[in-house]
């Protein structure tokens, strides 16, 4: 990746880096020649241009994947993961310059970014450098006389990956780590606004990986679908909204590739009259404007209890009103910007259409002048079927909905058509337990909200998507299952 001038970006004249695409092991020029800007969100000015990578350039990208699967499938568990191993002692060396490309591309704050995202990405790549080493399958035996069976996991194949522009390192990392300990060979597509920190871990992998084991190209949702619809991948994944998993499960169903969606989220945390209301202000605070609510498990969306709704609430706005929202200038900031100015009208377009039985406590707007900050925002009074309720801000915008019964909270919780994530906060040990049960989503936090954990699953149910990442279940999603049956007679 090199420097050069391009003009039309706002600063004419201005020196922008120049990305390529990643492919067989080396940075290349994509033949499509068009390109996009790389802006950075602090400042909303563009800092470097990335390739729009055509039909050609994907091409290019899946045969060279093509090319280097049979050889690393046959690699042994133990060699694919050594080379893990060796990749995540790399990113953690490199663990600053990861950082500093992340937070320019995307505006996190260095510090929080460095502590908080960092050693999870490390430690997911160490796990499945771990579970590369474990497969699991039936036991071998006589299930008919004169006949052993044996079940044999055996990776996918070439594996189409998409990930989005809020977490683009540690999303990179959830796709790339199962897959290739699983023996697949990946060819990876980050989001137009954000390649950078993903084109770093390709270069910093390359090496430890044979050419063409991974491989990343740029490009727009055009680039996204002639990646998902070519006949070389046998899986695809993507992390992104219900609308672009759809379409991709569309695009893949022609050729019956295998789908993993990891999509949208509207996360319900349901607090009980019991509750320390002062201490779940403050866990719900940090889990909704953690990378300023840009997480489809971000605790938004709040069902308070007759009892504490109001002190609750109140609580709320304080925590906001001592959040710090600023780009890359203001070192101490708990969030940054959103990522694109497209995301900053679509927050700003929710609450300008709040309706007039809604209360906007605090927050509600644009912050600064420059870039896309928007202020740490608390809104009560809102009804389930309100928009607000529905619909997934993806912005630091926590909604306050008021319960009056146990029964009524779950089906509030529930009545959303999302899946992915929720949390119960109460002291009732028994309430939390048949809540965690009742609740249709696939992560349920209890007295906390927004931890991950390497060994444990991460996937929704409905319009959140199918498949897991994380675990030995994501693992497993990036294998198939074969049946050995061999006579034993002569």
């Amino acid at each position: 990746m090199t420097a050069t001038t391009q003009p039309g970006t706002g600063q004419p004249g201005a020196s922008l880096r120049e990305l390529k695409n990643f492919v067989n092991g080396e940075f290349v020029t994509a033949v499509a020649g068009r390109t996009s800007e790389v802006v950075d969100p602090s400042t909303g000015q563009a800092y470097a241009v990335a390739p729009v990578s055509g039909p050609d350039d994907v091409d290019a990208a899946l045969r060279s994947a093509e090319a280097a699967r049979e050889d690393w499938r046959d690699a042994t568990p133990g060699q694919r993961s050594l080379a893990l191993l060796k990749i995540a002692d790399a990113v953690e060396a490199r663990a600053a310059e990861l950082t500093e490309a992340e937070c320019r591309n995307t505006g996190k704050p260095v510090a929080l970014t460095l502590a908080e995202e960092l050693p999870p990405c490390v430690d997911e790549l160490r796990f499945f450098a771990g579970a590369a080493r474990i497969l699991q399958g039936s036991a071998a035996a006589e299930y008919m006389a004169g006949h052993t069976s044996m079940i044999r996991r055996e990776p996918v194949g070439v594996c189409a990956q998409v990930t989005p522009w809020n977490y683009p390192l540690m999303m990179a990392i959830w796709k790339i780590a199962p897959a290739i300990a699983a023996g697949n060979t990946v060819v990876l597509k980050p989001s137009d606004t954000t390649p950078v920190s993903t084109l770093l871990l390709a270069e910093i992998a390359a090496e430890f990986l044979p050419p063409g084991v991974l491989n990343v190209i740029c490009g727009d949702a055009g680039t996204g679908r002639a990646l998902v619809s070519h006949d070389i991948p046998q899986m695809v994944s993507i992390t992104g909204s219900v609308r672009a998993g759809i379409q991709v499960a569309q695009a893949a169903a022609a050729g019956l590739k295998r789908v993993h969606l990891e999509l949208g989220g509207k996360a319900p945390v349901v607090v009980f009259d019991d509750a320390d209301v002062a201490k779940a202000a403050e866990g719900i605070a940090g889990a909704g404007y953690f990378n300023a609510g840009q997480d489809c498990t971000a605790a938004t969306r709040v069902l308070a209890g007759p009892g504490i709704a109001a002190d609750l609430t109140d609580a709320l706005a304080e925590q906001a009103r001592n959040t710090t929202v600023g780009g890359l200038d203001v070192p101490d900031a708990d969030y940054g910007p959103l990522n694109n100015p497209n995301q900053l009208a679509r927050v700003s377009g929710f609450l300008s259409r709040a309706p007039e039985h809604a209360e906007v406590v605090t927050g509600g707007h644009q912050v600064g002048e420059r870039g896309y900050c928007f202020a740490p925002t608390v809104v009560s009074g809102l009804r389930q079927d309100d928009e607000m309720i529905q619909d997934e801000i993806f912005g630091p915008v926590i909604t306050v909905q008021r319960f009056s019964q146990e029964d009524e909270a779950v089906a509030y919780a529930n009545g959303v058509k999302y899946g992915l994530a929720a949390s119960v906060w109460t002291k009732d040990h028994g309430r939390a337990m048949r809540l965690a049960r009742l609740l249709d989503f696939g992560a349920v936090w209890i007295n906390t909200h927004i931890p991950f954990v390497s060994e444990m699953p991460h996937g929704g149910f409905k319009h959140s998507g199918y498949g897991k990442d994380l675990s030995m279940y994501g693992f497993e999603d990036y294998t198939r299952i074969k049946h050995v049956m061999s006579y034993l007679g002569s």
